[in-house]
């Protein structure tokens, strides 16, 4: 993985950056750290406020832009950015795919979702309720697959490589499993956090799976939105399941915008090559 169009010094600087510390250190402990820094406002923005259970359209923005994007979002992307040119992970492994491949793995997504919500929707007969839950959630959906798995995921993936293809699968459906099942201790705290823990694991497990197997973003932040809509279906403002809110969509297209330019950026600046093993 090169960045194209920077130049030979900046590659060498940030490629010491990466290179230079201890691999524990580069691929456990910064992703966790911020793994943690995430929680903590997550839980002082959402969770402590009870946020989706009340919602504020000012808080909604303010959680959005700082817990969604500023902190889930950008800061994985500096950190990713620095192993791209270590050459740690590349585009396949974080999930940003080809249009093609992307507009495929979402419409074969989408399609299995919403036989799904016929069959078994949370709102009853009231899809425009699901509907915008799953808005709702998108900018959460999309925080917590960007730190989970695109940052977490394969940070620790590289980390166990060497053990083989199969111990990095396991290891990262395990991690991530776990890491994606603590923050439904956020998103819901209170007596009633051993369901939502219980829940939130199922819904990483199934992510995890589905993140590893697929390897598209956009396909598993609409499985994990899905998903926490109907783990979190009863802890939802009811005024904002039942009415056209601008604010719910507004948050939802400025975390979708900014995950968008982040791609546009990598597939831009970063060309994956492919070195055979072997030469002919």
């Amino acid at each position: 993985m090169t960045p194209e169009g920077s130049g030979p010094l900046l590659d060498a600087v940030v490629r010491k950056t990466a290179t230079s510390r201890n691999p524990g250190i580069r691929l456990v402990v910064i992703p966790v750290l911020i793994y943690i820094a995430w929680l903590l406002d997550t839980w002082l923005l959402d969770g402590r406020v009870n946020l989706f259970s009340h919602i504020d359209p000012s808080g909604l923005l303010l959680y959005t832009a700082i817990s969604c994007i500023l902190i889930g979002i950008i800061v994985p992307i500096l950190w990713i950015r620095v192993s791209f040119i270590a050459g740690v992970v590349n585009m396949f492994q974080i999930g940003f795919r080809s249009v093609r491949r992307t507009l495929v793995a979402c419409s074969g997504t989408l399609l299995a979702g919403y036989i799904i919500l016929v069959i078994a929707n949370p709102f009853g007969t009231d899809r425009a309720a699901f509907f915008n839950a799953f808005f709702l959630m998108l900018p959460t959906a999309i925080a917590s697959v960007m730190i989970c798995w695109t940052l977490v995921g394969t940070h620790i993936q590289a980390f166990v490589r060497e053990g083989g293809a199969l111990i990095s699968i396991h290891v990262g459906v395990a991690v991530t499993t776990l890491a994606f099942g603590l923050s439904g201790l956020v998103y819901a705290p209170g007596p009633q956090y051993q369901e939502a823990l219980f829940w939130f694991a199922c819904i990483g497990i199934i992510s995890a799976l589905f993140f590893f197997a697929v390897r598209d973003i956009y396909a598993t932040i609409i499985v994990v939105a899905g998903m926490m809509v109907f783990a979190l279906a009863n802890r939802i403002d009811t005024v904002f399941l039942h009415g056209l809110e601008p604010v719910v969509y507004v948050s939802a297209a400025i975390a979708v915008t900014s995950l968008a330019s982040v791609h546009v950026y990598f597939s831009r600046n970063f060309t994956t090559i492919i070195v055979p093993e072997e030469l002919p």
